[in-house]
């Protein structure tokens, strides 16, 4: 249960509440829209009403002609699947900390505000926490609670068996965004499995030193998730994470997930916005809409 005393979760309520109420909500329930329709009601046939549509059993019954009516299945599965390894969580300044828990209280607001229902699993070397999909304020602000003060049991990243978990618990289409820095290997056919059955969303947590390293040639460093040392020419750093990138988004793009790249203490409600809306072009190109 939510404590109302919280008030660092209640300050991270109110910051995303009103980029979600006149930015976010819109954009979203634009790009993601629901599956199918679902049926409502039967009523008298009218001229002009596509005669496919026809209830034979209730016109046969009332001797009056009936077309079925149909509603759109507007509620959706909305899951995060968060990397909460130690290079994620243990940045020295906790930017990376607190833009993963913004982004993902920002999405999880956005998918709430559109009622949708909302899930959360959290992994590192294993699955170590999953809070099944469900609706409304208080179901929200524990995944944002988890988010925010989360102590991981493990400290590597497995990829592949958090997508492989996820996959076999999720049942009809869903929206699915990884957050994640992507510091690992071995996961490309669960990601394609993954992929291939729902709407999967890749958000890269990216480290601006990494960008833009300090120029002091070598440093000794300690890989936080294994403790293993080594030393590192930082003028090699800014190619070896080009690298990387390049890597990434070869592999999204082979996997036919959407890839979001958001930089550490950056805006989220920008970044997300710019997602959402070329995610949209995108889409508009792709349908000729």
């Amino acid at each position: 249960m939510i404590e109302g005393n919280d008030s660092a979760l209640h300050l991270l309520e109110l910051k995303c509440r009103r980029p979600v109420e006149h930015l976010l909500s819109g954009e979203y329930r634009s790009v993601f829209k629901g599956k199918g329709i679902e049926f409502e009601d039967v009523r008298p046939y009218q001229p002009g009403d596509d005669v496919r549509t026809m209830d034979w059993r209730v016109t046969a019954k009332t001797g009056t002609p009936h077309i079925k009516r149909f509603i759109e299945e507007r509620e959706q599965h909305f899951y995060l699947l968060v990397d909460i390894s130690a290079s994620m969580l243990c940045d020295a300044t906790g930017k990376k900390r607190d833009t993963l828990a913004q982004l993902g209280s920002l999405l999880t607001l956005t998918a709430a505000k559109n009622n949708d229902r909302v899930g959360l699993t959290l992994y590192s070397d294993e699955v170590e926490l999953m809070i099944r999909p469900s609706k409304g304020r208080q179901h929200a602000l524990r995944i944002i609670d988890t988010l925010m003060n989360v102590e991981p049991k493990g400290t590597g990243s497995n990829l592949a068996e958090a997508i492989a978990n996820l996959g076999h618990v999720v049942g009809k289409r869903s929206v699915i965004f990884i957050l994640s820095d992507f510091f690992c290997e071995g996961y490309q056919d669960e990601l394609q499995a993954l992929a291939h059955k729902h709407d999967l969303i890749a958000v890269n947590l990216i480290d601006p030193q990494e960008v833009t390293p300090p120029n002091c040639g070598l440093v000794r460093i300690s890989d936080s998730e294994t403790g293993a040392q080594a030393t590192v020419d930082l003028s090699q750093v800014k190619e070896n994470h080009r690298q990387r990138l390049e890597k990434i988004r070869n592999e999204m793009m082979e996997s036919g997930v959407d890839l979001m790249e958001v930089m550490h203490g950056e805006d989220c409600v920008k970044a997300l916005i710019s997602f959402f809306n070329s995610r949209q072009r995108r889409v508009a190109d792709e349908t000729g809409g």
